[in-house]
Formats: C-alpha cells, sequence, structure tokens
C-alpha cells in the first residue's frame, strides 16, 4: 500500500490527546466530578469544532449524503453516508464508524474516502451528540442512544437491506461499537467487529494519564466498562484489534487485555509498532489488514486477499484526524 499523500500533514491538524490530563492534574475533587464530562468529551477541540466541520466537497467526496437523525430522547445527530464510486465495484458491506472524542465527524471523512473508494463499502459516519452539527451534550448514556439510533436507521432503511454490517470504532469509538454490538448481537446482522486503540475502561484510563488522579477514580461517573461487555459478544463475530505500540493516551496493553479476553472464535491482532495514538491509521498495513478482515472474516472470500493501492483514494493532504 502507498502512502506518498503525506498523512503526517493530516495528524497535525487534530493533534489533541484523549483526556486533558492538566485537568485532571488541577481540578478539585468536587470539580473533578461535575466537569468530568467536558474533559472526556473535548467536543470543542479544536477551536471550531462546534462552529463547523469539513464537508465531503473538501475531500473531493462526491457520492456523499448528509443526512440527520431525531433520538428516542429528543436530540438531532448529524452522519455522512459515503458510497463507492460509480466505477468501483460495490461490495455487500457497511461499516458503520464511530469516531474518538475530540473534533467532529468532518475530520475523519479521509477515512471514509478511503473505506467507500478504495474498500468499495458503504461508509456511514455518525457524529455524536454534542460534537459538529449534532445536537445535545455528550455522556454514556447519550453516546449508547446515539449509536443505537444509528443502527436503527441501518436495519430499516431500504438502501442497506442487502449488505453486512461491520462496526468499527477509535479510541472512545470502541468503547461505543462494542457496547453497542453486545446490546444487539441477538439479531445476526453485524457481522464483524474493528477496534482500534480501545481502552479497558475509563477508569481505568485515568490512572496512566495521571497517576495522582487514582485517588478520585471512585469519582468517575462514565464508565465505559468494555473489558467487561467484550467477553458477553458471541464468538461467532469476528473481531480486528488494531493497536499502535507508540500509544501514548490508552496503554497498548489495554488493547491486548482486550484482545485475550475476547470470546470470539476469529480474532485477528494487527500492531503497529510506530502507531501513536493519532497516527496510527496513518501507519503501512492499516487499511490492508482492514480490507483483509472484511474479504476473509466477513465476506469468507479468502480469494480476494492481499494488498491494495490506496492512493485511488486521493486524499487531500491538508486534513487529519484524532
Amino acid at each position: 500500500m502507498s502512502h506518498s499523500f503525506a498523512m503526517t500533514t493530516w495528524l497535525s491538524y487534530l493533534r489533541v490527546p484523549f483526556l486533558a490530563s492538566s485537568a485532571f492534574a488541577t481540578l478539585g475533587t468536587g470539580l473533578l466530578y461535575f466537569k468530568q464530562n467536558e474533559i472526556i468529551y473535548p467536543r470543542n477541540m479544536p477551536a471550531g469544532s462546534r462552529a463547523g466541520e469539513p464537508t465531503p466537497r473538501d475531500f473531493g467526496i462526491e457520492n456523499a449524503e448528509s443526512i440527520h437523525l431525531p433520538t428516542p430522547d429528543g436530540e438531532t445527530l448529524h452522519a455522512y453516508i459515503l458510497h463507492p464510486k460509480p466505477s468501483q465495484p460495490r461490495k455487500p458491506i457497511t461499516v458503520l464508524c464511530f469516531h474518538g472524542n475530540a473534533g467532529n465527524i468532518g475530520h475523519r471523512l479521509p477515512i471514509g474516502r478511503v473505506i467507500s473508494d478504495s474498500l468499495g463499502c458503504t461508509a456511514f459516519m455518525l457524529e455524536y451528540r454534542g460534537y459538529g452539527l449534532s445536537t445535545g451534550d455528550p455522556d454514556e448514556c447519550g453516546l449508547t442512544i446515539d449509536a443505537q439510533t444509528a443502527l436503527n436507521y441501518i436495519r430499516k432503511s431500504p438502501d442497506f437491506k442487502n449488505t453486512k454490517l461491520v462496526v468499527y470504532g477509535q479510541s472512545l469509538g470502541g468503547a461505543v461499537a462494542i457496547k453497542l454490538v453486545e446490546a444487539n448481537q441477538h439479531r445476526g446482522d453485524i457481522k464483524g467487529l474493528i477496534l482500534e486503540n480501545t481502552f479497558t475502561s475509563i477508569r481505568n484510563m485515568i490512572p496512566s494519564i495521571v497517576p495522582m488522579a487514582k485517588y478520585f477514580v471512585r469519582l468517575c461517573h462514565q464508565y465505559w466498562t468494555s473489558e467487561e461487555v467484550l467477553p458477553k459478544i458471541a464468538a461467532d463475530i469476528p473481531v480486528l484489534f488494531l493497536s499502535g505500540l507508540k500509544d501514548e493516551i490508552v496503554p497498548p496493553r489495554m488493547m491486548k487485555v482486550l484482545f485475550d479476553i475476547s470470546k470470539a472464535e476469529r480474532k485477528v491482532w494487527k500492531a503497529f509498532p510506530n502507531g501513536d495514538h493519532n497516527a496510527t491509521v496513518a501507519q503501512p498495513g492499516y487499511f490492508d489488514s482492514i480490507w483483509n478482515f472484511i474479504i476473509e472474516e466477513v465476506m469468507h472470500d479468502k480469494n480476494q486477499k492481499g494488498t491494495l493501492d490506496f492512493e485511488q483514494a486521493e486524499v487531500d493532504p491538508d486534513w487529519s484526524w484524532n
């Protein structure tokens, strides 16, 4: 796979941490309890993320829909649906994408373009409540509702009737994905799960970022207990684990814990020695790993395994994701 489109330049756009560690270090216990949502879900970072966002047109993406979804609790969520180019052989796969905890979905459009234009899958890119063009304020309960709202839309829309569903989450998005898959596995329409740099739980994350904050972990009311939920996912749902071994935010050992406790009969481990929290997605072999997982584990067609020339995605090098 070629990487001549300067991924490192994109990464400079969203160099924001998973948790604002300085905030944990300076807040008193009372403020830590009441303000932790602002720390865990920094939807205003980088500056301007709530005022506007990059659009598919900014990346030369033509086959895109911008939609708005009402939630059961009265919020309105924004999402992009990216379809493969007419010239690209289309696969009966829909990838439901959950982003990390900062920025907005517009910043992840380069990922969606590779999924749609290079892999030939449909990318459904949800924007959580309180992020970008979505209304509301984020918290664990709300993001859980948001993920279910997106899945319900896919299930009811005739456009997705004959596709297999793969759920893909980065960092916080991995925790969202795990929770969604576990709650919906009984329907049998979720055919794969992809996790990148995901933590075991928020409470486990805090001491790894700010050791002194370990004394205040009991005050954390955002749990995201992936280590408890992941083992409940049925063994017949394959899982791909993408781990950046230089991740400075989520300790790589947490991804290894999740891999070890997963009950999946078909689980794939892919480590990236030079991948940090933001740049794992830019490492050689990242999208090849997703391609081979979809072909072999979801479509069960080992004859198509191999590498692709992802330069066909023609991503603008001036943008980035986190």
